[in-house]
Order: structure tokens, then C-alpha cells, then sequence
């Protein structure tokens, strides 16, 4: 976990409508160099826009590195979009190339979930938001509620540092050589405001555990609220009695969870937990008015953090993950207002009496669902097990 940095200006950025435009005209003013490191990376109608745009600042001489996950990203690694950007001069680097099931290991469940650019060193994107048309689902024709951040200031010198670690590791573990950028960018860190924010990462190195313990550390503190919205929902004993613990101090605890099925395994593994979580007070809404992939949470109308990190085992034990933390009063409120006007548009309160007379055949799938998620646990190792079975 690094260091909190005052003296930063903060945009929240909704869903792909407000986040890619806010992209595209970061990418067409860059000069000298572009990081863009993203888990999927689809060739859809928006993944064509940003194609153009790299494409563009390619061709201007600036230096563009693209780094995409080997399973998240699996159709891009072999397709037309890597192809074109790779002939205009951008870098194309794949973390873990997938060839199959059969390479699914242990090991291999470790995955670059970030999503994360930054321009020139001094503009940087963090959120939970894909190269990927939100719209692109038929099952969810209203596209997907996610969120993002645009920073420039103080935190941008541990924001460019940390994406380029990552490029030189994957660099040098694919090509066996150190990588070394042909022109050194420093990070403009003159303060842009002042508003105080924190780079929070999870990896397998120095930073296994700093998102979830910043999560932690919020919710034990908290007086009068707590907001999570988050999509796949299965949090760890010691998540679960903290909420529990803001309860009984007298804070109202709310979850926005997903209330349409995306995944049946997500959807009914974190169903599983809802009967513990209602009997201890804690509010749970399931978002139906289209796919929830938000990872975010407002603490007391004045932390709040956005990012890519899902609040569940792969996510906190496993992916390589990037959130943002905010202390800003303003930018607290108005994630909180767009949460709450999401719930009252498209959300339907679970209620505990109603959950408590379950049908069996649901009563099934969430223990079906959780069994395999201990299973899946095991498989991941004996700590994750403890910790979230």
C-alpha cells in the first residue's frame, strides 16, 4: 500500500458512457508515451475506438504499451485488434497466455484483473471498467453500472511507477530481458488539488493483503453509513464480522449486490451468505435494472474508494488488482448520490423474512454453489481456505 498523496484533482467517471470519451481524448493529447493495462480487452465497436486512438498516438511517435490478460483477454491474443495495433508500432505484451483449459493450474488462477492507463505521466485512470461496449450483453440491454476515476497530481508518481513495474516483469519474464524505456518519462506531480488519495494494489509481493485491509479499516471506523456495491460478493469471515461489528455500533450497512444472473456459480455462491449477513442488520439490494460490475464503497460521506478489486477470494488472494482511495467530501457524495439513485431505479431490497422461506431448489443451488467455492478454495491454497471457506 502506498503512501496517501494530498494535492489531487478527481473526476468520477460512470459506467463506459463518461469513462471512454473521458479515455479517447487523454490518449489523442498524448506527446511522448501511453500505458493501458486492462483484464479484457474485447473487439467490439469500443475496442475499435480505443484501437484508433492507440493507433493515432502511434503513428505521432508516442510510445504505447498495451498490457492484457492472457485469459480475460483470450480471443484478443490471437486476433485482427493485436494485429493492427502491433503494426502501427504499439507494444502488445499478454499476462499468462492461455492455450487452453489444460493450462489451468494452480498458479494460472492468477490473473491481471487491472484495470489502469496512464497518459504522459500525468493523467491516470483506475476503476473496474473493461475495454468492452457496456452494451454489448443482449441479455442486459442497458449496459453494465460500473465506475472509474481520471487523477492527475500527487499520486500519479506511484501510479506511473507501479504500472511500469508491472510492464517490466511481464516483460522479462516473456522476453528475457530487462526492459528499459527509450525515453524516461517523470510524472507530473505538481498538485492539481486537494483532494487526498491513495494507490492501493494487491499482487503476491508487498502488497498481498492492502486492498482488503484498506476496506477493513474504513468499516471500523465507521460511525454513520457504509455503501459497498460490488459484483461478485463472497467476503472473508473477518469482512463479514466488521459489517456486522458497524451494525451493532448503530451504522446502517448497505450492499448493492448483483440481481441479475451473470455467472450462476458467483450469483449463487454469494446468495449463500445472505441469510448470516440480513440476521446481522446488514441491508442487501440486488441490482436488476441492468449487470452490475461496480467495485466501490462510501464510507460516512467521506472515503470512498473505486477500483477493479471484487470483494472475494480470487480477487483479494489472487488477481493482480488496482483501487484507488479517496478522502474527499464532495467526491464521496456524489458516488454516494449515484448509488442511491441507482437503487431507487433498479433495485429491489432483499427482505430477511422473505429470504428465510426460500424455495428448496434455491435453497440447493446456494449450497451447490458454496460447496464448489470451497472446492475452489482448496484448490487455491490452504490460506484462502481459512480465510474465506
Amino acid at each position: 500500500m502506498t503512501r496517501a498523496e494530498a494535492g489531487n484533482a478527481v473526476q468520477l467517471l460512470k459506467s463506459g458512457l463518461e469513462y471512454f470519451p473521458a479515455l479517447e481524448a487523454a490518449i489523442d493529447s498524448a506527446v511522448r508515451e501511453i500505458h493501458l493495462q486492462t483484464y479484457i480487452y474485447r473487439q467490439d465497436a469500443v475496442g475499435h475506438r480505443i484501437e484508433a486512438a492507440l493507433i493515432r498516438a502511434a503513428r505521432r511517435g508516442v510510445a504505447v504499451r498495451v498490457l492484457v490478460d492472457g485469459f480475460g483477454s483470450s480471443e484478443f491474443q490471437h486476433g485482427a485488434t493485436r494485429a493492427a495495433l502491433a503494426r502501427a508500432g504499439v507494444r502488445v505484451l499478454v499476462f499468462r497466455p492461455m492455450h487452453g483449459w489444460a493450462e489451468l493450474h494452480r498458479h494460472r488462477l492468477r490473473r491481471m484483473h487491472r484495470k489502469l492507463a496512464v497518459i504522459d505521466g500525468r493523467i491516470a485512470f483506475i476503476g473496474g471498467i473493461n475495454i468492452q461496449d457496456d452494451f454489448d450483453n443482449p441479455e442486459s440491454p442497458r449496459g453494465r453500472l460500473d465506475y472509474a476515476i481520471r487523477l492527475e497530481g500527487s499520486l500519479l508518481a506511484a501510479i506511473h511507477a507501479a504500472t511500469c513495474s508491472l510492464w517490466g516483469r511481464v516483460s522479462w519474464s516473456q522476453l528475457k530481458r530487462r526492459w528499459r524505456p527509450a525515453e524516461r518519462i517523470e510524472p507530473v506531480t505538481k498538485p492539481q488539488g486537494t483532494v487526498q488519495a491513495e494507490l492501493l494494489l494487491r499482487d503476491n509481493f508487498k502488497h498481498r493483503s492492502a486492498i482488503e485491509e484498506a476496506y477493513l479499516e474504513a468499516i471500523d471506523t465507521a460511525r454513520e453509513e457504509i455503501i459497498i456495491a460490488n459484483a461478485y460478493f463472497f467476503p472473508s469471515r473477518r469482512f463479514r464480522e466488521a459489517l456486522s461489528a458497524a451494525v451493532q455500533r448503530g451504522a446502517r450497512v448497505v450492499l448493492l449486490l448483483q440481481g441479475q444472473m451473470e455467472y450462476w456459480f458467483h450469483h449463487y455462491a454469494s446468495r449463500a451468505l445472505y441469510a448470516d449477513l440480513l440476521r446481522a442488520g446488514i441491508e442487501i439490494h440486488e441490482y436488476h435494472w441492468s449487470l452490475l460490475h461496480a467495485k466501490v464503497a462510501v464510507v460516512d460521506g467521506q472515503w470512498l474508494t473505486v477500483g477493479s478489486s471484487n470483494i472475494d477470494p480470487f480477487s483479494l488472494l489472487l488477481a493482480k488488482e488496482a483501487n484507488v482511495m479517496v478522502r474527499d467530501a464532495h467526491s464521496a457524495q456524489q458516488l454516494r448520490e449515484s448509488l442511491v439513485s441507482e437503487m431507487a431505479k433498479g433495485a429491489r431490497r432483499v427482505a430477511r423474512q422473505q429470504w428465510e422461506t426460500l424455495p428448496l431448489l434455491d435453497r440447493m443451488l446456494c449450497r451447490l454453489a458454496l460447496g464448489v467455492a470451497r472446492l475452489a478454495l482448496a484448490f487455491s491454497g490452504s490460506r484462502a481456505q481459512r480465510r474465506f471457506g
